[in-house]
């Protein structure tokens, strides 16, 4: 696009310091670039009553950005890229300022994972959180970040099971069903388990408590299992027991939520 100049880019951008016009009104803020454009009145007038609606800042739009918070600022610097309903919208950092309730009504319902130029994964939040193609995807999504082991990969017959310290764990159906296709064999693998996926048990793998963290309705347990440090998320309701430094404990996880990666590539070996 650097051959094209920047009107006929068709290409919005949410700076991070919210670069509003400080002597306009946040009306005309997002008005603006329509006005530019020649945009009829009443069409500017609905798509900035819409988009103040949808940001719930109509109670502002008489205000100028000095009278207004940082979260509501942002959310006029994004109104002002929504209203022109570009091609593409480049954000930097948009949500840091927005209260949780917000964040969650704005958020898009497809989205792209890129590392270093290149697109890593493309779907919606919850293929992308259930079925990550690689490594870097899966502890990038998903808050704590995907527990991560050293285990096996065995194939019997037309059955899989992962191996971690000694405890065999049949996956699934589905996820039997794509490792065949691919005709995957017997490997040393990356195992991947999410925090909320893994329990703790009376048997399973062994591990360490070192740290026990209340985050509201539930525990987030830090333990260590063979060197490497494990989260354990467990419910309020579920907990019996007050873990304490050293505690030894097991946990084990279900064969459906058990991603396998490649020790070469960090792929999944499922796709």
């Amino acid at each position: 696009m650097n051959d094209v100049a920047p009107k006929d880019r068709d290409i919005a951008m949410v700076f991070q310091n919210y670069a509003l016009y400080p002597h306009m009104t946040v009306y005309e803020n997002m008005a603006f670039s329509l006005k530019l454009r020649h945009t009829p009145k009443d069409e500017i007038d609905q798509k900035v009553r819409e988009a103040a609606r949808i940001l719930d800042i109509t109670q502002y739009l008489e205000r100028k950005p000095k009278a207004l918070s940082g979260g509501q600022r942002q959310r006029v610097a994004i109104g002002r890229a929504i209203v022109r309903a570009p091609k593409v919208m480049l954000m930097d950092e948009p949500l840091s300022n927005l209260d949780a309730k917000l964040r969650n009504e704005i958020l898009g319902d497809r989205i792209v994972i890129m590392r270093d130029g290149y697109i890593q994964q493309i779907g919606t939040p919850q293929e992308v959180f259930n079925h990550p193609s690689n490594l870097f995807v899966a502890g990038f999504i998903g808050m704590p970040v995907m527990n991560f082991f050293d285990a096996e990969l065995k194939r019997e017959g037309n059955n899989y099971f992962v191996e971690l310290s000694g405890e065999k764990v049949k996956l699934d159906e589905k996820k039997t069903a794509r490792l065949l296709k691919n005709n995957v064999q017997s490997q040393p693998i990356t195992l991947g388990v999410r925090p909320e996926h893994t329990n703790i048990s009376d048997k399973g793998v062994p591990a360490k408590v070192d740290v026990s963290e209340m985050m509201g309705s539930s525990v987030h347990l830090h333990v260590d299992a063979d060197g490497r440090d494990v989260i354990i998320i467990v419910p309020i309701l579920d907990m019996e027991d007050n873990y304490k430094y050293g505690d030894l404990v097991h946990f084990t996880f279900a064969g459906n939520v058990a991603h396998v990666f490649s020790k070469e590539t960090g792929k999944n070996l499922e796709y």
